[in-house]
């Protein structure tokens, strides 16, 4: 800040003191200021998730993790609209691990909603679960399916990534 007052207050201590104290409040505020803008993109957003929420109509639960909360709020904002399968798919991609394929079956008023980027059930799946609820029509049964290992699959295994293989993803039946 020095560098932008003429050069003759260079030689004044007082001024380069004042200069420096305001410099540090200038930072300070910066980095404050900086703070409270991110509370405005849900991606960025900490203590501004429960703004969010709120504005959503959206329970605040604060013993989840940043990642999830803002999962829920990011499928709420994509959530509106006609359902289709891409809107669907735009809702649950929201989510950790929500790669999905959409089957629609008119005549048994039914929608299959296969997991397909990742083996057994996502973190928040009761998320996923409130989130397509809330979009789908009542009168639709939504049907979802997840990836396991298969007998097969377990069996082109070697032993060490057997061992390092979480048991949930055996597909047991």
């Amino acid at each position: 800040m020095l560098n932008e007052l003429p050069q003759f207050y260079d030689s004044i201590y007082e001024t380069r003191a004042l200069v420096q104290t305001e410099g540090v409040e200038v930072d300070d505020l910066s980095t404050v200021l900086s703070g409270v803008v991110d509370q405005a993109f849900v991606d960025r957003a900490t203590w501004g998730l429960s703004y969010w929420e709120e504005f959503l109509g959206i329970a605040t639960d604060i013993a989840k993790p940043y990642d999830q909360r803002r999962s829920v709020i990011k499928s709420k904002i994509r959530g509106t609209g006609t359902v289709t399968v891409n809107l669907l798919k735009k809702v649950v991609s929201s989510y950790q691990n929500g790669e999905i394929d959409v089957a629609e079956n008119p005549s048994l008023y039914q929608i299959t909603v296969r997991f397909s980027g990742v083996l057994g059930s996502p973190p928040n799946i009761s998320d996923v679960y409130a989130a397509v609820g809330d979009i789908v029509p009542a009168h639709l049964e939504v049907v979802y399916t997840f990836r396991y290992l298969s007998v097969s699959e377990v069996e082109a295994l070697t032993i060490d990534q057997l061992e390092h293989t979480v048991l949930d993803y055996l597909a047991w039946g």
